[in-house]
């Protein structure tokens, strides 16, 4: 057993601050919408935990520094937690506020308003990275609809048809609708509606037919994993300073081979640069009908491994197929993209979910701060686009955990309020912080799990 090199400053460092700004913007979003309605703030802390000497007050609110230096948190008047809970945000705040300043004391539609707020900034604040990734590097599209491979272990029921597919095969449509690049095929496998999905392929008179229901959300998921997309050897995009660049490489070189073995496909090619990792490789190339031989030596760069908790090395030349173009996207064009890639995150989390409910997903694949640690030093390493985009994914996936029913968490404190609109009456104090203390307790049981799963990937 070992510790996985994983695990490092970089990992700590990065996790650190993805965790800690996303917490703190949850915050934030209550913070604002307290002030707005008139909600008495006693204490706003950068960090949880007991209160620094650093910090001000500022009428009255404590504007402080706290130990932990992981988010914050909002102290409101009359929404004070108690025991375990109240020890993360300080313990107890001593103030006389006025009774129409409490919590407890504004409309139901204020208190609603207060308890959205933070998940709706996560939100809100997604969006805005996703639209400025947009805006600022634009998007990948993958124009081709050949397919390069099918993983046929992998195929649900109902999908055998998927394994007489060959590589070379071009999905023109599925269910009528006509297919013009990779993230429709993929779209279109998902969210296809029905039971039955009719696939069509060019130059075959029968189309395939699959009998996977839409309800099956893992099942729709297993069809778009099992398939590979083909793309043609050819450059479309040379990286400037990179390895591929000082060799010589330009766009629409096709590669015919790598060290003698022919290469019929991009996936090919990239197989045999990341297994030369700092090894010298001779490319044959043929460049406006006429041959070519290149020498270029592949930059060792990790990369995380598909497997999951781990990190490889592998070799990058920094090139791009000719069918894998970047869309850039105007002011109103990046606002619609970063709404849509902020849908297809929840979605994917969403869909998670699910999974777990229904028993699809195992309970061991429950990451916690250590996973988010690794993934986000990863992501780190590789760009701060991705880092971006990770950050985004993040900030979506805690605004919808926290609108779980579980008492602490912003869903519970919803469920509270929905409770007394339907009674006509609150829920007493003493319920409310039973309640917490047992909500408090389920979430130190489901951190536990993520905890010791993230162990379980450390050591190995």
């Amino acid at each position: 057993m070992f510790l996985n090199a994983n695990f490092t400053l970089v990992a700590i460092v990065a996790g650190v601050v993805v965790i800690g700004v996303l917490i703190f913007v949850h915050e934030l979003g209550h913070f604002l919408a307290a002030k707005a309605v008139g909600i008495a703030v006693l204490r706003f802390s950068f960090g949880l935990g007991p209160r620094t000497p650093i910090g001000i007050k500022i009428g009255e609110t404590d504007y402080c520094l706290s130990w932990i230096p992981f988010g914050g948190f909002v102290k409101m008047a009359g929404l004070e937690e108690e025991g375990a809970p109240a020890a993360v945000e300080g313990g107890p705040v001593e103030a006389e506020v006025p009774r129409e300043r409490t919590f407890d004391a504004k409309p139901l539609w204020a208190r609603v308003v207060v308890i959205l707020a933070g998940v709706a900034m996560n939100a809100a604040f997604a969006v805005a990275v996703y639209v400025g990734i947009a805006g600022v590097y634009g998007t990948q599209v993958d124009s081709t609809v050949t397919v390069g491979a099918v993983d046929t272990t992998a195929l649900p029921l109902g999908a055998q048809g998927l394994a007489t597919l060959r590589a070379g095969d071009r999905i023109v449509r599925i269910n009528g609708d006509s297919m013009t690049d990779w993230r429709a095929i993929q779209q279109q496998l998902l969210t296809a509606g029905g039971t039955r999905l009719t696939i069509t392929v060019a130059g075959r008179p029968e189309p395939i037919l699959l009998d996977v229901p839409r309800s099956e959300s893992v099942s729709r998921a297993a069809l778009v994993n099992a398939l590979d997309p083909q793309h043609e050897p050819v450059i479309g995009e040379v990286i400037a300073g990179r390895p591929a660049a000082a060799a010589g490489l330009r766009s629409g070189d096709r590669i015919v081979a790598a060290n003698g073995d022919p290469i019929g496909s991009w996936e090919q090619l990239v197989r045999a640069i990341e297994s030369s990792p700092g090894r010298a490789i001779r490319l044959d190339v043929r460049r406006q009908g006429s041959p070519l031989a290149l020498s270029v030596t592949p930059q060792a760069t990790r990369v995380p491994d598909p497997s999951g908790g781990k990190t490889r090395t592998v070799g990058r030349i920094g090139i791009g197929p000719s069918e894998i173009r970047l869309r850039h996207y105007g002011v109103v064009g990046s606002v619609s993209e970063g709404f849509h890639q902020a849908g297809r995150a929840a979605g994917l989390i969403l869909f998670t979910l699910k999974g777990l409910v229904t028993g699809q997903v195992s309970a061991r694949d429950i990451g916690g701060p250590i996973l988010v640690g690794q993934l986000a030093g990863e992501v780190a390493r590789l760009g701060l686009q991705d880092f971006l985009a990770f950050m985004a994914l993040f900030s979506i996936n805690l605004a919808i955990l926290n609108l779980l029913p579980i008492p602490v968490l912003d869903g519970g404190h919803l469920l509270f309020l929905v409770s007394e609109g339907v009674r006509g009456r609150p829920l007493s104090v003493e319920q409310r912080q039973r309640l917490t203390q047992i909500g408090f307790f389920v979430l130190v049981g489901i951190m536990a799990l993520a905890l010791g799963n993230d162990v379980l990937r450390l050591f190995h």
